[in-house]
């Protein structure tokens, strides 16, 4: 069950949606969606088109699962991008075929709900447990990073690329530009290690351009 801070956000997509154009595209996640300041970064990059993203930090699968009207079908979109999961890697009862499962629901209820709508399902980004963030104390962070690895991340990503496939989906990987020579998360792009600045969104846009 949503609560708190989530369902005020759900609440208030609820009310934008009534206001929104249809057939637009849409941006669906956890925070790694949330965040991305995609409309700031595209004011010098001449683009017409309209984006409307509905992620949510700290969302999970089953949470999206939950709120695909309001994050998704009420906006009739022809084209989604998603990115939801990193956040079912980071919990302590995390299993990759729990979050599977819950993506592949995913997946098909937009192929049920929306047959002619183009879908990108993204890579998740890599991590940096490594370096020192000056905003953020490393110790509050470790539980996080003994579950969210690169390597976890790296399965996950195999997995979701097959169940892409699947649904006949594109995996687009944008991750291009923003690993270091150890391929963690660049420091200078990371808030946290997890989550980015924008100038690791602005690789981020640079690699997603062609699909939008």
């Amino acid at each position: 069950m949503i609560t708190g801070e989530k369902l005020e956000k759900v609440r208030k997509y609820k009310i934008l949606n009534r206001l929104a154009m249809k057939g637009q595209t849409v941006l669906a996640g956890s925070s790694l969606m949330e965040f991305f300041p995609i409309h700031e970064l595209l004011q010098t990059m001449e683009y017409k088109g309209c984006i409307y993203n509905r992620g949510i930090a700290g969302f999970v699968t089953s949470e999206l699962l939950e709120t695909m009207e309001e994050c998704i079908f009420e906006l009739e979109p022809s084209r989604i991008f998603i990115n939801i999961g990193t956040n079912d890697i980071s919990a302590p009862d995390y299993r990759l075929e729990g979050l599977i499962d819950n993506y592949d629901e995913i997946l098909s209820r937009i192929a049920e709900r929306l047959p002619n709508c183009r879908v990108y399902v993204m890579a998740y980004y890599p991590v940096n447990a490594k370096a020192e963030f000056p905003y953020v104390p490393r110790e509050s962070m470790a539980e996080v990073f003994e579950r969210r690895t690169n390597e976890a991340i790296r399965e996950a990503n195999l997995a979701i690329e097959r169940l892409a496939a699947k649904h006949r989906h594109a995996f687009i990987d944008v991750n291009e530009g923003l690993t270091d020579e150890e391929g963690n998360l660049k420091a200078e792009y990371a808030i946290d290690g997890i989550h980015l600045f924008a100038n690791g969104y602005a690789v981020i846009l640079n690699n997603l351009r062609k699909y939008l």
